[in-house]
């Protein structure tokens, strides 16, 4: 059984400001020898891949400790899985945890996992920023989970694509593949796959990964004290897509428009809708969907930058500072910004109009203009911005204003001193 060390995780619980450091390797790759061209040619969507030494001698940031002191915290996503015998053989537990909680687990048969880490700890960006080679709206989160011995959350399937990154100990993984299963154990607290045929199987051990595509069935369990870093991606329901764009359409639109039909003619059949009412009623709504393409990217921009209700807590209470005491404490402080984790920021750029565009920040978003337009391009493409750069995209006014809204609502805020980068 572990011996929880509570009095570091009760330290952790107590300088843990939500923001805490973590010493951090460089990361120079996340694929290995596969080159990300060839990755995602023959892999990202298609098949499961091995790769091994993935991120060559990684090692855990936190310890099994830490990640228990951080799932003692209010608000942070963190679960504990049981397995046992009996009529429930799974149960499921919501933090936040106590001490208590920990030291009556029993020696093997759980997992705890906290998703969302990087939101977090913002010093975990550091490994996370090595998956942009697949777009930001595509990222979701870094969650990070501890198992003993034998430990395991059960055969199951993602509705994702996962990088499976061993970081402490070993897990053996098996999958089914091509898949055969889909349906789940009923009246379970998790989902989980009724039957499962392993098709192949590995041992992972720190700086392997294993890359999963969505639908794959899967397995893991911990050989030793393990930890596991789950990369997981999201992709947008067609038809919440639909509704985010035509929602907007919608209100801008002219609110007090009716339907008008000053030809009327009496009708042949009163209950019937008639050619010609149908006609008119589809040409005004095909009106409504046939907009400039530059109304519509913006749109689908930001309801794909749409913040989630439960992701309010994640970002920061900067100090105010106006803009040009911002641009002030850049340039003398010698700290710096970085994107705030949970921030969705896309940039929407047409390559006929180098001095316009929109910039989309968790489903609001700001037409930018040729002296606005360098700052949203350095803010999109970096997660840590380099002072020097910030302050020569904030020159003028127009842009200066712009990163003090973004600081003020959070978006971005000052670095942690990372170590490593």
């Amino acid at each position: 059984m572990v011996q929880w060390k509570w009095a570091v995780v009760t330290q952790v619980v107590l300088w843990l400001t939500r923001f805490i450091e973590v010493s951090f390797m460089v990361i120079s790759q996340v694929l290995g020898t596969l080159s990300v061209a060839d990755f995602l040619r023959d892999y990202w969507q298609k098949k499961p891949v091995l790769i091994r030494q993935g991120v060559p001698g990684f090692e855990s940031p936190l310890s099994p400790e830490e990640l228990a002191g951080l799932a003692c915290e209010e608000d942070v996503p963190a679960r504990l899985i049981l397995e046992s015998a009996g009529a429930r053989p799974w149960t499921l537990r919501h933090g936040p945890f106590t001490e208590a909680d920990f030291t009556s687990l029993p020696e093997d048969g759980y997992s705890l996992l906290i998703t969302d880490c990087e939101k977090l700890i913002p010093d975990l960006m550091n490994l996370v920023q090595h998956f942009r080679f697949v777009p930001d709206w595509r990222i979701d989160d870094l969650m990070i989970s501890y198992a003993p011995p034998g430990g395991s959350v059960g055969a199951h399937i993602d509705e994702y694509d996962v990088f499976l990154l061993q970081g402490m100990g070993r897990r053996k993984w098996m999958i089914e593949y091509p898949p055969k299963h889909s349906d789940f154990v009923p009246d379970l607290d998790i989902r989980l796959l009724q039957e499962f045929e392993p098709t192949e199987e590995w041992i992972l051990e720190p700086g392997d990964m294993l890359y999963l595509p969505p639908g794959v069935p899967h397995h893991g369990v911990a050989v030793d004290h393990c930890m596991t870093y789950s990369i997981g991606f999201r992709a947008p329901l067609l038809h919440e897509l639909a509704a985010g764009v035509t929602d907007r359409l919608i209100t801008d639109m002219d609110q007090a428009a009716r339907y008008g039909d000053p030809d009327l003619q009496v009708p042949a059949n009163p209950g019937a809708l008639d050619a010609s009412s149908r006609a008119k009623l589809r040409a005004i709504l095909q009106s409504v969907l046939d907009q400039d393409d530059a109304v519509l990217d913006r749109f689908i921009a930001e309801t794909l930058t749409e913040r989630p209700l439960d992701h309010a807590g994640f970002y920061p209470q900067n100090d105010p500072l106006d803009a040009k005491a911002l641009r002030d404490e850049i340039a003398h402080s010698g700290d710096t910004l970085m994107r705030t984790p949970a921030a969705r920021l896309l940039l929407v750029e047409y390559e006929s109009d180098s001095a316009g565009g929109a910039l989309a920040v968790d489903g609001q978003s700001t037409l930018l203009n040729a002296e606005t337009l360098p700052l949203a391009r350095l803010l999109v493409s970096q997660v840590f911005y380099d002072a020097a750069e910030l302050l020569a995209a904030t020159e003028s006014e127009a842009a200066a204003e712009l990163l003090q809204k973004l600081y003020a609502d959070g978006v971005v805020q000052w670095q942690p001193n990372l170590l490593s980068v």
